[in-house]
């Protein structure tokens, strides 16, 4: 979010600098069916200012269908296919680890969040998730 890299600028620029990919994720996390079209538009932009580069992954999922038509001239859209909700108080690390095992198929977007809620099963969860997938003979990429 563009808000959390103005805050964080130090730890952006380690993320560029060991090799990952950044996405727009609007401003401040807003929903696109919440909003109106220009002021969604509006907040991706501000966020723009602060993340280089064309990846936009929309908070929660989802958008209007013009917000949609809007995006695609500058942007492509990364959607979802697995979240693994390690922000929920009710899950586990356990349970975050059998998320992954039981949706994850070939061409998956998996997502952990790097939040304070989500801290200690993301933390615990992701290492193990990691090199369960890659036994499974997945591969990671970065979008193109």
């Amino acid at each position: 979010m563009g808000d959390n890299v103005r805050k964080y600028p130090d730890i952006y620029q380690m993320v560029l600098d060991r090799g990952h990919q950044v996405g727009n994720h609007t401003y401040n996390h807003i929903q696109g069916i919440r909003f109106w079209t220009s002021n969604y538009l509006a907040n991706i932009e501000k966020a723009a200012g602060y993340i280089k580069s064309n990846l936009f992954r929309p908070p929660h999922g989802h958008m209007r269908v013009p917000q949609i038509m809007r995006l695609r001239k500058k942007y492509k859209i990364i959607m979802w296919d697995v979240v693994t909700r390690d922000y929920s108080p009710h899950m586990t690390p356990n349970g975050v680890f059998n998320v992954i095992k039981n949706y994850t198929r070939n061409g998956s977007v998996i997502v952990f969040h790097d939040s304070l809620k989500a801290e200690k099963n993301m933390k615990e969860a992701l290492p193990g998730a990691i090199e369960w997938l890659l036994k499974q003979g997945y591969e990671f990429k970065l979008f193109e």
